[in-house]
């Protein structure tokens, strides 16, 4: 859509890199260019880590403890070995001895229990179906110990981590919020939870591995074909608990089918793959775990207990904020989820304050799930804007207006490219907010009250290092970009061909691009929206060498090598991408059943580099969103320390069935302190914000606040049985 991006004395014009804007001024950039992969994957002849081609693959299958913790007593694997099909079953007593490392990567290094679902024993046999069944003949003995499971608020054992993940300062204080509040006319204190999440990506994680024991000096002993978002994390994770050279260890990942996270790590099936294929050297061997193995081993997103305290004016303008979190983390390996981050930079409030306190159970590792951090850190910051709005009688969207930020708060740098509150009013208008009675529960549709709520999302801005691209020139003339970045099914191939295209000055056409391969140059891992930025920069740079030391007319087996330096704006400027979030959500009159009925978010995330991957990753988050906001809650049953959803029939995703109408647009904008394509990730922004504005638009069907995550009809109702807006209704009855 068109907006066009004001003029900012502030920016400094120098681009990322040193690449002049006009250097990359051609139609590749900004093209909708078809997925260059699509027809692979639409006629079923893109092979992913489980189905690539290989000769007499064995079967790995998991056994998993059924305790919370404890000891393996015993591994009695006799019934198992009599069938056939059962080639071997490696448990604690007979695998090789790993180095020391990653805690969550040492399978079956001790008899040691730290977690239900971890992995105990691994069947290997010739057929999938004898390994499984293989794995479940396994009788292990275990010597129990008294676990801790639940999550509180009042856990005597909080701790505050040194650091939330990446490398966050765990508590901040700006001013006093203590005299803010005592000053405040306005004061809003009020807790909000959110559920555990676990990724459920279309493809499990799966991995097919193959060892050899007679490996020429120089050639790989270990070959991955891993479902991951970096080849190169599992070649290092992997090389040093083996104690193998890097080269040693070989890693593909030619298709991935969706990871959101969860794949960005190597994890805990890796290393079994590896272990069973080492007991069978030159034996392909094949994991895959099951749907139900995935909430133990792959990943999850902590759940989270908020209390925010908001101090106003009467007029809603922010006096202080202080946003505590509490969650949890594994006592087998720490995860600190970034919660409130994102507050530090929200709003202008000159009193602030934020923390983080960690519960180390006995349980699976959580790990990064698609926003890790914004994501439920920004759910209750926006409920309780709301909230705010309420008290003040302020509109929501103009009580955010009213608290913008000249400055980043907590840096005091200037912003690069804020555009919340063209987001804001660009939304309002498209959505129709004018419209809007401020009252809940006064809008009736046939059997459904009908509601609208509106919230903000943020995600930083994340350039990664250690990136390096190979830009040559092949027959024809053509050009091979090789980098080894992982295309997660975001169309990261498509678009770095469009880059290399732009800064080549070819048309698209003529660009092949090479990823997915730890043989070739090294990339960061496909996360925290930072792909396109890292490895881009690093294209455009290659490209930008080729030309230089060769013309426009370099020869067939021209090559360069660029890896880009650290962006020098990232310490005189705050960036981050910024979008507004609205929805219309009705509630059934006679059930609670609440149902989304529109979605729309308008977003500022720099130049888009292909519209249509960019409106997939878009609407993919917002979907993901509105799981978050209605559906999606993993259940631990504390007694045993395990997930009891652990399908998706227990565990609801947003089906067909739940995704109304979504509308994702973007302003237009060139934000040249980012990189040389003026381009911020849009991978995750689509996810946050969506749930509080569902949660919000909730509120204004009903009347009802629901501050507890997701809104599920019996939450609904256990505020009030009649759904106090029916009240308003004399025709009809209380339910």
């Amino acid at each position: 859509m068109s907006d066009p991006q004001p003029k900012d004395d502030q920016q400094d014009p120098q681009t990322d890199g040193g690449v002049p804007e006009e250097a990359l001024r051609t139609d590749a950039v900004g093209a909708r260019v078809a997925r260059v992969e699509g027809p692979l994957k639409v006629r079923g002849r893109a092979a992913y880590a489980y189905e690539v081609p290989v000769e007499a693959p064995l079967y790995a299958h998991l056994v998993q403890s059924t305790v919370a913790r404890g000891r393996v007593r015993t591994v009695d694997a006799d019934e198992a070995l009599r069938s056939d099909d059962v080639v071997s079953v490696l448990d604690h007593t007979n695998v090789p001895t790993l180095a020391d490392g990653d805690a969550e990567l040492a399978v079956l290094q001790s008899d040691a229990v730290a977690f239900r679902g971890q992995v105990v024993a691994v069947v290997v046999a010739r057929t999938p179906e004898a390994a499984r069944e293989g794995a479940r003949l396994v009788r292990v003995g275990y010597d129990m110990q008294e676990h801790r499971a639940e999550l509180r608020a009042d856990d005597p054992e909080l701790y505050a981590p040194e650091k939330v993940n990446p490398a966050f300062e765990t508590d901040t204080t700006v001013g006093s919020v203590e005299t803010a509040l005592e000053s405040a006319a306005v004061v809003l204190d009020e807790t909000y939870t959110t559920p555990y999440e676990h990724n459920n990506p279309m493809e499990p994680h799966a991995v097919t591995a193959c060892w050899h024991d007679d490996a020429a000096p120089g050639e790989p002993r270990l070959t991955l074909d891993a479902s991951t978002q970096s080849v190169h994390a599992v070649a290092t994770a992997l090389s040093g608990l083996l104690e193998l050279e890097p080269e040693q260890v070989h890693v593909r990942s030619p298709f991935v089918g969706g990871g959101f996270g969860s794949k960005g790590m190597p994890h805990a099936h890796d290393v079994a793959a590896t272990l069973a294929a080492r007991a069978n050297p030159g034996r392909p061997v094949r994991l895959a775990l099951t749907r139900q193995q995935m909430f133990a081993l792959a990943g999850y997103r902590t759940a989270t207990i908020q209390r925010v305290r908001l101090a106003a004016q009467a007029d809603g303008t922010l006096l202080g904020i202080d946003h505590q979190v509490v969650e949890q983390t594994s006592a087998l390996k720490e995860f600190a989820e970034q919660t409130a981050i994102a507050t530090r930079h929200m709003y202008a409030a000159p009193d602030r304050a934020t923390s983080h306190r960690l519960a180390a159970l006995d349980v699976a590792v959580p790990s990064w799930m698609r926003a890790p951090g914004e994501m439920p850190g920004m759910a209750a910051l926006e409920m309780a804007m709301d909230e705010l709005a309420e008290r003040t009688g302020v509109d929501p969207v103009e009580l955010r207006v009213r608290n913008e930020p000249q400055v980043d708060p907590e840096s005091g740098l200037p912003f690069g490219h804020r555009r919340l509150v063209q987001c804001l009013r660009v939304g309002a208008a498209r959505f129709g907010w004018a419209d809007r009675d401020p009252r809940p529960g006064r809008r009736r549709e046939g059997d459904w009250l009908v509601g609208t709520g509106v919230a903000a999302s943020t995600y930083p801005f994340y350039v990664q290092g250690g990136n390096t691209a190979r830009v040559e020139v092949t027959q024809g003339p053509r050009y091979r970009v090789s980098i080894g970045a992982a295309d997660i099914g975001t169309g990261a191939t498509t678009v770095l061909g469009q880059i290399a295209a732009d800064a080549l000055g070819v048309p698209v056409g003529l660009v092949d691009v090479h990823l997915g391969d730890s043989s070739l140059p090294p990339a960061s891992v496909a996360g925290g929206s930072s792909g396109t930025s890292s490895w881009g920069r690093a294209v455009v740079g290659a490209a930008r060498a080729l030309r230089e030391h060769h013309g426009d007319d370099a020869p067939v087996g021209a090559k360069v090598e660029h890896s880009p330096d650290d962006n020098p704006n990232l310490e005189t400027h705050s960036l981050h991408s910024f979008g507004a979030q609205f929805v219309e959500l009705g509630v059934n009159v006679w059930t609670g059943e609440p149902r989304v009925r529109r979605m729309l978010g308008v977003f500022s995330v720099g130049r888009v580099v292909n519209p249509t991957t960019a409106r997939s990753q878009l609407i993919g988050g917002m979907v993901m969103g509105l799981g978050g906001g209605l559906l999606e809650e993993s259940v631990r049953d504390a007694r045993f320390g395990h997930v009891v959803t652990q399908d998706l029939a227990s565990y609801h995703v947003a089906a067909h069935a739940d995704v109304p109408a979504i509308e994702a647009v973007w302003l237009d904008e060139h934000d040249s302190l980012a990189n040389p394509m003026g381009a911020r990730g849009i991978g995750e922004i689509g996810i946050v914000g969506t749930a509080a504005a569902v949660a919000n638009a909730a509120w204004h069907a009903t009347g009802s606040r629901v501050r507890d995550l997701p809104v599920t009809l019996d939450r609904l109702l256990d505020l009030d049985p009649d759904l106090p807006a029916l009240r308003d209704h004399p025709a009809s009855f209380a339910l």
